[in-house]
């Protein structure tokens, strides 16, 4: 049986089931593999998350706070838009990786004290991985401890068993790298789209305030509401800034624990894969010249 096989479905509520426990899969979307998320769902959730955020703004009486969001032209209307997009990609990526995680905790190796993993009792573990999950590609801990274990009868030492699982965890860790490229996007994306506020804002007070000081009447009862109109564009200046400043950091420091945990998860599956398969692996030379 091809522990691979797309087929395999679980046979009990207790098992692993990726398609099944997958929020984005849940939902119709196509999963994204490990801890990848779906741009579609996370955008379509940040979507009508802003279109819900600027409603419910119009039940508020009118304040300072409410003003920035809704009275400082359009740039604030993509900067709500690319927060959210960011927390919901950090948020199903968080929650991806808390399952990933799961795996570590269901025992693979056979209770027995003395069992010594061989090309002979390989099977024995991938048994083990498959009451565990319905299909062990799903899991990235599986996916590394099924492809070196099926290649045992093919090698000749411990070390090359050691450098396949170092290989797929150097692959596991450059994919994670590439994984928040778009949020590192985004990240970058809301300040800018802040500091264009400003310079837009800028503009409006800066040409507002020409045109006070082109006009002909110099009554003060004339200055005051085109003074006011500078102010305005002013305020527009740096409070979109704020706004893209605020939102940039509190997502930022988000970024940095979810990313944190996915390297610890990283490090804990090398770990597991040292101490529960390296360590514990003996290569039979007999068992493999009677396979041939």
């Amino acid at each position: 049986m091809d522990p691979f096989d797309d087929d395999l479905q679980p046979t009990d509520s207790f098992q692993l089931s990726w398609k099944r426990r997958d929020i984005e899969q849940r939902f119709g979307f196509s999963g994204g593999r490990y801890t990848r998320v779906n741009m579609k769902f996370t955008g379509l959730l940040a979507l009508l998350c802003t279109v819900a955020f600027y409603a419910i703004l119009r039940f508020f009486p009118e304040n300072h706070i409410i003003s920035m969001f809704t009275d400082r032209g359009i740039i604030p209307y993509p900067i709500v838009l690319l927060g959210f997009w960011t927390f919901f990609i950090l948020s199903v990526k968080q929650r991806k990786i808390n399952y990933q995680a799961e795996p570590l905790d269901r025992p693979i190796i056979p209770d027995d004290k003395n069992f010594i993993l061989t090309p002979a009792t390989a099977e024995d573990v991938i048994g083990m991985i498959l009451k565990n999950a319905d299909n062990p590609k799903d899991f990235l801990l599986y996916r590394r401890i099924v492809l070196a274990l099926s290649n045992l009868k093919h090698l000749g030492r411990v070390s090359d068993v050691d450098d396949i699982i170092r290989s797929q965890a150097d692959q596991d860790a450059e994919a994670m790298e590439t994984s928040y490229t778009i949020v590192n996007g985004f990240l970058w994306a809301i300040p800018i789209l802040g500091f264009i506020g400003t310079v837009l804002g800028l503009s409006d007070a800066i040409g507002s305030f020409g045109g006070v000081l082109s006009g002909s009447g110099t009554d003060m009862s004339e200055l005051m509401p085109a003074l006011k109109q500078v102010t305005g564009g002013l305020s527009t200046a740096f409070e979109t800034t704020l706004i893209a400043l605020v939102i940039a950091l509190i997502l930022q420091l988000y970024s940095v624990t979810v990313r944190k945990r996915e390297e610890e998860f990283l490090d804990d599956c090398a770990e597991f894969c040292t101490g529960k398969i390296v360590s514990r692996l003996r290569m039979d030379f007999n068992d493999n010249k009677e396979d041939k």
